[in-house]
């Protein structure tokens, strides 16, 4: 199975289609409920909503997910009945193969109750119509100019690689986000206000530092940068400490940081790779809504 643990939980959905093909008279049967197992479309649409919620027994490498809904609709048509099925769930991975794994059900229970007036019907053209949430949602189109600091003594000192940002720059990069520059500073708010306020000044519209945010002496990025903002994040705060205590109980000590300079958002995070990797999940694609409505979107696009 593929490790999901370090996704986040959020609404995800499904749909997918199908279509069964069959004679005139099977059909007729069908839709005027003579065949003589019963209601057939009842019984297919029960027996792809169960198949949805067993999918992971069905499929070896499934992960087994709680739906919250599943619905399975049928339309006639000529030569058959399409199949489509739609699922929903609050989860950390996909939903393609239990919208699927309903259609292909429902078709074969159909095929079950009707193979003894019609043993031609051909089931095919299953496919998955939409999958949405998640990382493969692409959410917000805009990709605002992104900027990482990284705030360390000993990567400012050559003494240690540095790994968070580079994390921090890969996620930005595969997210399609303009890179500007990365900054190397020392644990030092006299070396790390005028970085940031230059960037602010050069166009970065997305600000992530890495490193500082703990309770040492030396950890003063929280205490230097909160006094060159205009405004809180109070939600992508909350959201990042939410997350990070799910993994780690000591996330709750992490003196994270997120804010506006004017129009530029700044989220200061923990210098580790995993709060590096968690800040990712958090704010990947979900912070993009921000600069969209700066630039005159409506708050209920996505």
């Amino acid at each position: 199975m593929v490790d999901v643990s370090a996704k986040g939980g959020s609404l995800r959905q499904a749909r997918a289609q199908g279509t069964i093909r069959m004679s005139a008279a099977a059909l007729a049967a069908v839709t005027g409920q003579a065949v003589p197992k019963g209601n057939v479309l009842t019984t297919a649409q029960l027996a792809g909503i169960q198949a949805a919620k067993r999918t992971a027994d069905l499929i070896p490498l499934c992960h087994p997910l709680s739906l919250a809904w599943v619905d399975v609709a049928f339309e006639i048509v000529d030569g058959g009945i399409e199949i489509t099925s739609q699922v929903k769930a609050l989860e950390t991975t996909g939903l393609e193969m239990e919208a699927l794994t309903a259609v292909s059900v429902a078709a074969l229970t159909i095929y079950d109750m009707c193979k003894s007036m019609d043993r031609e019907m051909t089931i095919g053209d299953i496919r998955l119509l939409e999958k949405r949430g998640g990382k493969s949602d692409p959410g917000p189109a805009y990709r605002p100019k992104a900027a990482v600091v990284i705030v360390s003594d000993s990567v400012a000192a050559g003494e240690r690689e540095d790994r968070s940002g580079a994390l921090l720059r890969a996620g930005l990069e595969e997210a399609g986000c303009p890179l500007l520059e990365t900054e190397i500073v020392p644990d030092e708010a006299q070396a790390l206000r005028p970085v940031i306020e230059r960037l602010v000044a050069s166009g970065a519209e997305l600000i992530l530092t890495t490193g500082g945010t703990g309770l040492g002496p030396r950890d003063i990025t929280t205490p230097a940068v909160e006094p060159l903002l205009t405004g809180r994040l109070p939600g992508v705060e909350q959201a990042l400490h939410a997350y990070g205590r799910q993994r780690l109980s000591t996330a709750m000590l992490s003196r994270l940081l997120a804010g506006s300079i004017g129009d530029t958002i700044i989220v200061c995070l923990p210098g580790s790779d995993s709060a590096a990797r968690d800040g990712l999940n958090v704010l990947l694609p979900a912070i993009f809504h921000a600069f969209e409505v700066q630039h005159g979107a409506g708050h209920d696009r996505h």
